[in-house]
Parts: structure tokens; C-alpha cells; sequence
């Protein structure tokens, strides 16, 4: 499932008239970047939540065919944030885990080394990396599986995770909500397994970050 029903307010006035998912990076959508990594590692079916300008998402994308998937549309009337939207899709998602992903994010991780993670127990697997500059204080811990707290270093959640359904089981399908208070209370738990990735990756949160993806897709 790749998140992308935001309006994105820290990217007014380009998401005044563009989805923050079809915001261009490198001469191509956000999301598009997302949707060839994802058929290059095998994935076949993909679930897209839409919300803010949603018919230009569809548009673009379409059924998905051009990028070797099938794509199907979970429709939000208005955005219900992050757990909410995977509460709205729990029938398109089936009951199986899946992979998360959020769309205004930009990354060259290997979404085909997540197809071997067995949750087991866990209610989710995070991919972790080193805090950017916005976030310097990080969200968890690696210490035998993902924890809120602990004796290590912090690392930020990348937005990229595979996660069960039983995650959002409490979450109405038209209820907003957020995601991070039920992985921090899955951590605290010991609920959640992880992993750190120090490659390339990019919040697109804000304009500035924006430009210094622009910078760095330029440059190789």
C-alpha cells in the first residue's frame, strides 16, 4: 500500500494544484519513483489511497499496467491520515501483511529484501534510518526489535514498513488516525521488529527538502 491521500500543507502553494504524490522529483512523480522499484522487486498488486485531487493521481497512473502492476484505489471522501486510510483499505488489502509505503518519500532501498521479513508474532517490521536534520531526535531504538526507548542510538522511521492488518484492528474505516501512537505503543510492547538502512533517502515534506532531492537526482 503506498499512502498518498494527503493534502501535503508544508508544500503550498505546488499542492494547491498537485497531489503531493505527483509532485515531480528528477522529471518524474514521487510516486512513480516508488511504483518502479516496487515492480523491479517482484511486487505485482498495489493499493493507493487517494484523497486530496485524487483524479489526478488516477489519471497519470491509471490501472498501473504501464509499471508492470495492478493498481486499485482505496477513495477517501477526505483524508483520514495514515492508520485511518489503512483502515478505510483493510478489504482491498486482504489479511495477509503488507508492504507500507509513503508516498512523499523518496529512497533507493530494496523493496524486494522486505518480501522475506515473517512478522511471526510482530505486528510490524520498520526500516529505520539515521535522523535527518529535521529530526534530529529520532523516533526508536534497535534493540532486539524496534522499542520507543532505550540505552541506543534513535533512529527515524522511514516510512517504509511491512505491516499486519491487526495493526489498525481498533481503527474505524472512516475514522481518522494517525499511525505513529499505535507503533509507539507496538514498541512498547516489543511488538515490532526493524532494520536500519543508510542509504538514500529523503523526506519530501517541505519545499527545501524538495529542492535538495532535486539537487542530489541532478547530480548522479
Amino acid at each position: 500500500m503506498i499512502l498518498a491521500a494527503g493534502r501535503g500543507e508544508r508544500l503550498r502553494p505546488l499542492t494547491d494544484s498537485v497531489p503531493k504524490a505527483m509532485v515531480q522529483a528528477g522529471g518524474k512523480p514521487l510516486i512513480t519513483w516508488h511504483l518502479e522499484r516496487l515492480a523491479q522487486a517482484g511486487y505485482r498488486e498495489a493499493v493507493i489511497n487517494v484523497s486530496h485531487l485524487a483524479e489526478r493521481i488516477v489519471e497519470v497512473l491509471g490501472d498501473g499496467g504501464r509499471y508492470g502492476l495492478r493498481i486499485t484505489y482505496s477513495r477517501e471522501r477526505e483524508p483520514l491520515e495514515t492508520a485511518g486510510g489503512i483502515a478505510h483499505a483493510r478489504a482491498l488489502l486482504g489479511e495477509a501483511p503488507f508492504l507500507l509505503v509513503n508516498a512523499d518519500v523518496y529512497c533507493e532501498f530494496d523493496f524486494a529484501a522486505l518480501r522475506r521479513v515473517a512478522l511471526g508474532a510482530h505486528l510490524g517490521h520498520l526500516v529505520l534510518v539515521p535522523n535527518p536534520r529535521h529530526r534530529s531526535g529520532g523516533d526508536f531504538t534497535l534493540e532486539d526489535g524496534v522499542i520507543g526507548d532505550g540505552s541506543g542510538p534513535r533512529y527515524t522511521y522511514a516510512g517504509i514498513a511491512v505491516m499486519s492488518p491487526a495493526m489498525v484492528a481498533g481503527v474505524g474505516s472512516e475514522q481518522k488516525a494517525p499511525l505513529a501512537p499505535l507503533l509507539y505503543a507496538a514498541a512498547a510492547r516489543r511488538q515490532l521488529g526493524g532494520e536500519l538502512y543508510r542509504g538514500v533517502w529523503q523526506d519530501v515534506g517541505t519545499r527545501e527538502r524538495l529542492a535538495e532531492l532535486e539537487t542530489y537526482l541532478a547530480s548522479r
